[in-house]
């Protein structure tokens, strides 16, 4: 558990150091991915409209998801039910949307800002069952911390994340 909560301590240096909400997601993202090697790919969806949108990230590569309806997949599943998804094998969900040829696990984690669903954790593992209780517990922890500047990104827009300049 130590892992987690150095990680957690590392996300509420961010929160109190950085004031910029882009800022704080980006390092998030970058804390999250870092920190544990069963995070093969992390980003965050924000929700606009009837669709989550792509915010920071970090990984081996982009996804071709950038744009999700709320709905459809485990990403958007989650976003329509405001509960975190945990799936062990995506070849065996028929709701996964592939992205990458190594995922073998995902978990998405709804970002709350009073009782609305305003953005998403969304982290792949290239190793099969890779996310537990412990994982959803920190997860569900730090979409709690970072929900306001998720808000901030989820009214203005935020920075232009689709710009290659802006990729991890």
């Amino acid at each position: 558990m130590s892992d987690y909560s150095g990680a957690l301590e590392a996300v509420d240096r961010i929160l109190n150091r950085e004031s910029d909400a882009d800022e704080v997601l980006r390092q998030t993202v970058e804390v999250l991915h870092d920190r544990f090697e069963h995070y093969s790919w992390v980003g965050i969806y924000f929700v606009e409209g009837d669709d989550l949108v792509l915010g920071p990230w970090k990984g081996p590569s982009a996804t071709g998801h950038v744009r999700i309806p709320i709905g459809e997949g485990v990403c958007g599943a989650a976003a329509a039910s405001g509960v975190t998804e945990i799936v062990d094998d995506v070849n065996a969900d028929p709701r996964y949307l592939a992205c990458f040829p190594s995922t073998r696990s995902e978990i998405v984690v709804p970002v709350l800002y009073e009782g609305t669903v305003v953005a998403e954790i969304d982290v792949d593992s290239d190793a099969p069952a890779a996310f537990g209780e412990a994982d959803r517990a920190f997860l569900e922890r730090v979409a709690t911390a970072i929900s306001a500047a998720c808000l901030v990104g989820w009214d203005t827009g935020g920075m232009d994340w689709d710009a290659p300049e802006n990729w991890a």
